[in-house]
């Protein structure tokens, strides 16, 4: 049997997602790589025993985006009629987005290559990114005479800013590790073969949260997005109401005074 398209591993509070096509470069289309992810995603979401979740892809790239082979040929959805084609765009990578931006745990690009097109979308969709040195980023829909089909526009304001992300879709220019990090894309540039221990070290410092609140923090985050300040902190006390109620934040008022380290409970 193959190896599944995309690997999930959870460990210690840390869910880790690998997208496993190396020998195509992770691509989205022309695999199951979608169905894979939301999967693997609807498991993360719905265990209260991950509380942070890392996304990564297997082999020397993160994520190539599309299949280019296939739209030239116009195989798979590309063949479509038009109306159809919006359907399965709507049924199949639309879904991602919405499952990242709904995900309550945070979530850490571990971007160990070139991410291009819908995979630097992907990158953008996490919480947070840590780049290897050998990482790339590209929103090269325009080279190719399309959009960002995949919601990538709306996330890519949001991190960057408007101008900065203009400049990225209309150029649909390659940016390099160093120049991501300078310009805000990811958080640290890291040497390729210290990635993943750099980022399971920021992960588990998530996982020694209180499991709840991190969610709750996570959320209320995402809601700070698009309400209003008055909206928001009457959101904020009633939810502050209720993380004063739990275990988990007596247990770390206790170990605080006491100078030891807290044991959480998820109650």
């Amino acid at each position: 049997m193959s190896d599944p398209i995309v690997l999930l591993d959870i460990k210690d509070r840390i869910a880790t997602v690998t997208l496993n096509d190396p020998d195509r470069r992770n691509p989205v289309t022309g695999n199951n790589m979608i169905e894979g992810l939301l999967s693997a995603f609807d498991k993360v979401q719905n265990d209260p025993n991950v509380s942070v979740m890392i996304l990564t892809g297997a082999g020397s790239a993160f994520c190539a985006g599309g299949d280019i082979k296939a739209m030239h040929a116009k195989t798979d959805q590309f063949g479509l009629p038009p109306l159809d084609i919006a359907e399965s765009y709507i049924n199949g990578v639309q879904r991602i987005p919405l499952a990242l931006y709904n995900m309550d745990v945070p979530t850490i690009a571990a971007v160990n290559g070139p991410a291009v097109g819908a995979g630097c979308d992907l990158t953008m969709m996490c919480d947070m990114r840590i780049a290897s040195e050998r990482a790339k980023f590209g929103e090269v829909f325009l080279n190719l005479g399309i959009i960002p089909g995949d919601a990538g526009s709306w996330f890519l304001i949001r991190r960057l800013g408007y101008q900065r992300a203009a400049e990225l879709t209309f150029s649909a220019r390659m940016v390099e590790a160093d120049e991501a990090l300078e310009m805000g894309m990811v958080l640290k540039v890291v040497p390729h073969d210290e990635l993943m221990d750099r980022v399971r070290e920021m992960a588990a410092v998530i996982a020694a949260k209180p499991p709840r609140t991190v969610r709750t923090a996570k959320r209320l985050l995402r809601s700070a997005e698009r309400v209003d300040l008055p909206d928001y902190v009457n959101t904020l006390a009633a939810f502050q109401a209720l993380m004063h109620q739990t275990s988990d934040h007596h247990e770390a008022l206790s170990a605080f005074l006491e100078k030891r380290a807290p044991s959480y409970s998820g109650k």
